[in-house]
């Protein structure tokens, strides 16, 4: 499969994945027939390297596929966009730097088996939340140390979407002044506790992982110790703007609803109601168009200062584009799109989370305005990450 007919599938599935959606999110049930939808049509495979039986995509691609799959259902779309940022980083980071960095033969080696995997249909998630720490790598609790042959890791995270369908996880752990990132395998030693029962996203099983488990050397990400911090620098598109595009795509899911939910109503005669339809498809217009090209500036100069800059902007924006859009809609629509089981009421749920995923809009707004001052957004007093 190459990239663009990637792009086609997602497109042509987002239909189905919208039907099924509403009985998904009130059973707060992980979407599985969804993900074999997207297994069937190659999707998983969607960052990993040809050479490796994967579409070779960019990142320019991935936000293609991501606002699709939004536009059909917005929790498996970021069940997806936590597969693509583990699959995505290990794909898209170039050799000779990592191996400058100190990366081993037999990291090379794992990532190349995750990936092959990936391509063959095994699903990724992350595991980098904590209950005290948030999405603030800097304040991790969870503990590695070296044993025998690897690594013992050991501690618990929430929010891990897609917990407990996963084939591995990517997890953040410390040892002293030390975060590093592991590839931890599924196993007896990676617990799920299902904890999560939220007001949007309700299909995503974002539950706990008590993590009690020893893992192989050659899983540390990079091969090197303390990478963690640098990377979410150095790449913080798929840390931050990965999500962006998932939103974009809920927010369109939302006109979508909007227009149907009009149409069958007959509102379309009410100015009111063509002017909230209006704002919202030049806002997400706008959002999708800063989306792409934040992903553009991704593939041709990733970690310049300016691609890094439009990477907490296409964040912002996609967030609060969502939120806002669905929140105006909503209203348009009136009292009867507010009822459970109506789509723009799943939708209006999903969009409002799009401010709250790391990193939240304060945060990026905060990082923007140092930029704008022209002051280094990474010497803030308070750690975004």
């Amino acid at each position: 499969m190459r990239a663009e007919e990637a792009v086609a599938a997602a497109h042509a599935i987002a239909p189905s994945l919208a039907a099924r959606a509403e009985r998904y999110d009130r059973d707060g049930a992980f979407p599985a027939e969804d993900f074999t939808t997207l297994r069937d049509a190659g999707l998983l495979g969607l960052m990993v390297p040809s050479h490796l039986g994967g579409a070779g995509a960019t990142f320019a691609s991935y936000a293609e596929v991501a606002m699709a799959l939004g536009a059909g259902n917005g929790a498996t779309a970021l069940i997806y966009n936590m597969h693509a940022s583990v699959t995505g980083a290990l794909a898209l980071t170039p050799e000779d730097v990592a191996r400058a960095l100190g990366a081993t033969d037999g990291f090379f080696t794992m990532r190349d088996d995750v990936l092959r995997s990936a391509a063959q249909g095994s699903l990724y998630a992350v595991a980098m939340s904590e209950r005290r720490a948030g999405s603030r790598l800097s304040a991790v609790e969870t503990a590695y140390e070296p044993v025998d042959g690897g690594w013992h890791i050991r501690g618990e995270k929430t929010f891990c979407s897609g917990a407990g369908h996963a084939d591995g996880y990517l997890v953040a752990a410390r040892r002293e002044d030390k975060v590093s990132y592991f590839l931890v395998p599924t196993s007896d030693g990676v617990k799920v506790v299902e904890t999560w029962d939220s007001l949007g996203m309700r299909a995503t099983a974002s539950h706990d992982l008590l993590l009690d488990t020893t893992v192989p050397a050659e899983s540390l990400v990079g091969g090197v110790e303390g990478l963690t911090l640098l990377l979410a620098q150095v790449m913080p598109q798929w840390l931050v703007a990965s999500y962006a595009a998932v939103y974009v795509g809920v927010a369109q899911a939302a006109i979508d609803a909007a227009v149907t939910h009009v149409n069958e109503r007959k509102l379309a005669r009410l100015p009111a109601v063509r002017a909230r339809l209006g704002r919202a498809d030049a806002s997400v217009a706008a959002a999708r168009e800063a989306v792409r090209a934040m992903a553009v500036a991704v593939d041709s100069a990733p970690g310049e200062p300016e691609t890094n800059r439009w990477v907490w902007r296409a964040k912002l924006l996609a967030g609060e584009t969502a939120m806002n859009v669905a929140a105006s809609l909503l209203e348009a629509c009136g009292t009867s799109a507010s009822r459970r089981g109506h789509p723009l009421e799943r939708i209006y749920r999903d969009a409002r989370c799009g401010s709250l995923q790391p990193a939240t809009s304060d945060v990026c707004a905060d990082w923007l305005g140092f930029a704008a001052l022209g002051l280094d957004p990474e010497s803030s007093e308070v750690p975004r990450w």
